[in-house]
């Protein structure tokens, strides 16, 4: 499952990233790729509930990369982080397979207690940079989220979310 899902984010760089060099140098050298792939083993460890390691490994990835991802979070296949400096995603936050982050992206929480408090991503979504999206809601397939738009609640699926707070945009 590793595997299968590492091939997909490199493809998913591939795609999304015009600049993108091959496969060898995206592996060893896109933050974005090598967060997932250190996401994807942290969060291995955390299942097994074995969060000392998770957490130090995704401690790790923090101060390599500048991605913040909760070892907890669940991230689906063929994912792309772009740049991703000052993304996070906190600990119950879900991101579907084929979504594609900007940096400064937050998927975060509006509560401090220990209950599924975290975003909930489908597939084939666009986060653009510095997107926040707060609380447990969720955000359909092939929806896109605005840059610099603060989601706070559910958004159907193709929804083309911006502002601040974030409402639906439609063409005129």
């Amino acid at each position: 499952m590793f595997f299968k899902c590492t091939v997909k984010d490199v493809n998913s760089a591939k795609k999304f990233d015009p600049a993108a060099p091959g496969c060898f140098m995206l592996f060893f050298t896109y933050p974005g790729v090598i967060a997932l792939r250190r996401h994807r083993v942290a969060h291995f460890f955390w299942k097994k509930n074995l969060k000392t390691i998770a957490r130090f490994i995704s401690y790790r990835t923090r101060r390599k990369t500048g991605i913040d991802i909760h070892p907890g979070a669940t991230i689906g296949q063929g994912v792309f982080i772009d740049h991703g400096m000052g993304v996070v995603i906190g600990e119950t936050a879900v991101v579907g397979d084929r979504c594609v982050i900007y940096h400064g992206v937050t998927l975060g929480a509006n509560t401090f207690e220990k209950v599924d408090r975290h975003p909930k991503i489908g597939n084939d979504v666009i986060i653009y940079a510095n997107a926040t999206i707060i609380g447990p809601i969720h955000i359909g397939d092939h929806s896109i989220i605005g840059a610099h738009a603060v989601v706070v609640k559910d958004a159907p699926a193709h929804s083309k979310l911006i502002g601040i707070p974030a409402h639906k945009h439609s063409k005129s």
